[in-house]
């Protein structure tokens, strides 16, 4: 992981997820997602604090003080407010020096580097999650699903997670199941269609 810079492949993540969130019409905003709690619109909001978090990260700032959810979001402004705080996330992280100072996140103190990296394997896990719930609209990049995977794999390599891991366990992919499909397994997600 340490040979692999993180910020090209999170850049990309959020030019796929910026791409898809255009797709969203109100009328599927109430629909069901393959993260059984959330809602399309709450999965939005859970996207947008998410990065905002991270962009506090990548600014130097306590992550943790940032609510993981945005609030007050009007329905028509879900690709505006992305753009704007996926703009600033990407601007955080330009330093190197970023990649190597020691940051924290919910999962502990980690290097930049590393913080960031887990940050893809959430935005593009959450990519397919999104594009499972509004009828997979767009094709989605597999390298960027490789490179979670690959992540998720090194830091949750127990299919058995308890109540303190924020995925569930492992579930086996449906046969044929490309890497998204994989990726979505191996952090407890089903499709739609087969839940």
């Amino acid at each position: 992981m340490n040979a692999i810079d993180p910020r090209p492949l999170y850049t990309r993540a959020t030019e796929q997820m910026a791409a898809l969130i255009k797709t969203v019409r109100p009328e599927q905003l109430t629909g069901r997602t393959p993260c059984t709690e959330y809602d399309v619109r709450t999965l939005l909001s859970h996207i947008v604090g998410g990065t905002l978090r991270i962009a506090v990260v990548g600014e130097g700032g306590d992550g943790l003080a940032v609510r993981p959810f945005a609030d007050d979001v009007a329905d028509d402004d879900w690709t505006a407010v992305y753009d704007e705080v996926r703009t600033r996330v990407l601007k955080a992280w330009e330093s190197d020096a970023r990649m190597e100072a020691p940051v924290r996140v919910p999962w502990g103190e980690v290097p930049g580097r590393a913080a960031l990296s887990g940050y893809v394997m959430e935005l593009v896990t959450h990519t397919w999650d999104l594009a499972e719930s509004l009828g997979r609209p767009l094709e989605l990049d597999p390298e960027l699903a490789e490179f979670a995977l690959a992540t998720a794999r090194r830091v949750l390599p127990a299919p058995e997670r308890d109540e303190q891991t924020p995925f569930a366990g492992a579930l086996s992919a449906p046969e044929g199941a490309d890497i998204y499909g994989q990726l979505a397994a191996w952090l407890g997600r089903a499709p739609l269609s087969g839940a």
